[in-house]
């Protein structure tokens, strides 16, 4: 129903999705033009009693636009309406009987009301207004010259034209509104996603606040206290000491309204320390009294703050997806420390941990019965969104799916060294 994409004329129903439907308009044209051509002919020149060559010309006039009215139905108008008004005036000129329509004969009503409809699916509302107002105006000039005197059904014209426009500026109307909403639709979709990873990403960073703020006060305090615990510095060392202590608190106080910026109304609670590892068997328990069996395999490494942040709120987000997509299905929880295949080499010079990864893995078995609507669940972030975001951050990599049986499974590879976090 679009009239014109980039200066070229588009046939109706262009854009439908099946193929049918776009072929459509066509076959119509082609069975009207086919049955309409020899049926005028035969019409004008038996029934009303018209030259052979003149109802050939009207004929031809009258039903071949009908195949231009796919592709510019306006341009399609403008001639068969001249045809059918030139048809009229020439049926004057010969005696033919009463009980015939006129001044349009019943397969030049059959013809126009279908390039009316096609009019309607294509041009706007002022411009369907003009064409009814020609065909109007056309129908009652010519009544006044009718031969029999005129009657209702005279202005069959006029009301099967002006039903068509209306039908078809009716569905091209809601047409473009369904497309309009297809369209915010999307919009909406792309700008929630948008916004809903900026979320995520400012929650990680109010997150993290805490766990460099922990390591820049360690900083500060080694920095304040050094003079006092070795007493043989030197005078420029025990500057160079106050100096870093200084700037330290310098970037604990920018920290600070850093994380104002990013904080908002809803951030409650924030200022709690950050879980890791160890609380992941609490979130464990508590999933197990409300949402199901599940079975726990800890890991006692000692991990990065970060890195630790990262598999709870994984882990967290994993188990609050359960209890609301597959409520009371058995979960497995485990976190394990594993070096790639080969990766003897490249280790840390300091720790030796180099290649190293944290594995946290949640599986969850079908459920028992499928949930009769989603569960009211505070979630902690934005699900796979969220997870993706941490996983990101810490440069290690998401694996979630679901799985043959019904399940669904949750896989993150944390890296364990500094190298590899950055």
């Amino acid at each position: 129903m679009t009239p014109v994409e980039e200066g070229r004329p588009r046939a109706l129903l262009a854009g439908a999705s099946r193929r049918w439907v776009r072929l459509l308009p066509w076959a119509v044209a082609f069975v009207l033009c086919v049955v309409l051509l020899p049926t005028t002919i035969v019409v004008l020149t038996a029934d009303y009693g018209l030259n052979g060559g003149v109802a050939s010309a009207l004929a031809v006039a009258q039903s071949a636009p009908l195949l231009l009215a796919v592709v510019r139905p306006l341009h399609a108008w403008y001639v068969v309406f001249a045809a059918d008004v030139a048809g009229a005036l020439a049926l004057l000129g010969v005696d033919f009987e009463q009980r015939l329509l006129w001044p349009f004969p019943p397969m030049e009503l059959v013809g126009y009301v279908a390039l009316c409809l096609a009019l309607g699916l294509r041009e706007r509302r002022r411009t369907l207004v003009l064409v009814w107002l020609a065909t109007a105006g056309a129908n009652v000039g010519l009544g006044f010259a009718a031969p029999h005197g005129s009657g209702a059904k005279e202005l069959l014209f006029t009301i099967l034209g002006g039903v068509a426009l209306l039908l078809g500026g009716v569905l091209r109307e809601r047409y473009e509104v369904q497309r309009r909403l297809a369209e915010q639709e999307t919009i909406s979709e792309a700008e929630r996603g948008r916004r809903t990873l900026l979320e995520e990403r400012a929650r990680i960073a109010r997150e993290l606040h805490d766990v460099v703020a922990h390591h820049m006060s360690v900083i500060t305090v080694q920095a304040d206290t050094a003079e006092y615990r070795l007493a043989t510095l030197p005078p420029d060392v025990r500057e160079e000491f106050t100096s870093i202590a200084a700037t330290a608190r310098e970037s604990l106080g920018e920290m600070r309204r850093l994380l104002g910026v990013l904080r908002n109304e809803e951030a409650h609670g924030e200022l709690a320390p950050q879980p890791g590892l160890a609380q992941i068997g609490q979130l464990v328990e508590a999933t197990a009294r409300t949402g199901g069996p599940v079975e726990f395999s800890p890991c006692d490494a000692e991990v990065p703050e970060a890195v630790g942040l990262s598999a709870y709120r994984i882990v967290q987000e994993a188990l609050a997806n359960v209890v609301r997509h597959a409520p009371g299905a058995a979960t497995h929880v485990s976190l394990s420390v594993s070096r790639p295949a080969g990766g003897q080499g490249g280790e840390h010079p300091a720790d030796g941990r180099g290649g190293e990864r944290l594995t946290v893995l949640v599986v969850n078995d079908p459920p028992p019965e499928p949930p009769a609507g989603p569960l009211e669940v505070g979630g902690t972030g934005h699900g796979l969104v969220g997870m993706r975001e941490r996983v990101r951050l810490v440069g290690g990599t998401l694996d979630a799916g679901p799985l043959p049986d019904g399940g669904f499974r949750v896989a993150a590879q944390l890296p364990l060294t500094e190298e590899d976090l950055t």
